[in-house]
């Protein structure tokens, strides 16, 4: 079992940044990949950004690609997400989530079974 809690997220004006923090425990991620995921009112939760933790393969959405940046940090079972030039779009609540590598893509919701409670973001025009 994995325990996972999101911090970071606040209000911020358009250009801005933002970083996440996604802290894990129960175990450690060796052999795991986390990733983020953000959801808006209305809308279904998207994928944002996947890394492998044994080797920190990364992954993107085509939209935060050159914007933001997934890592982790193994001695502390932490991941982050580093968010810059945000826009009013990035707007959501941002989850973390993890689970064993393999169960399916990284960019698919159904492949993970830990989640985080979430932790809003908002960018003002």
């Amino acid at each position: 079992q994995v325990q996972l809690v999101e911090s970071g997220g606040g209000l911020v004006q358009a250009g801005g940044s933002l970083r996440l923090s996604c802290a894990a425990s129960g175990r450690t991620l060796s052999g795991y990949v986390m990733g983020w995921f953000r959801q808006a009112p209305g809308k279904e939760r998207e994928f944002v950004a996947a890394i492998t933790w044994s080797f920190a393969r990364t992954y993107y959405a085509d939209s935060v690609k050159g914007r933001f940046t997934i890592s982790r940090v193994n001695g502390e079972n932490s991941g982050y997400l580093q968010m810059n030039s945000l826009k009013p779009e990035d707007t959501a609540v941002y989850y973390c989530a993890s689970d064993i590598m393999g169960r399916g893509t990284a960019s698919n919701p159904a492949s993970y079974r830990y989640w985080g409670q979430g932790t809003q973001v908002t960018v003002s025009s």
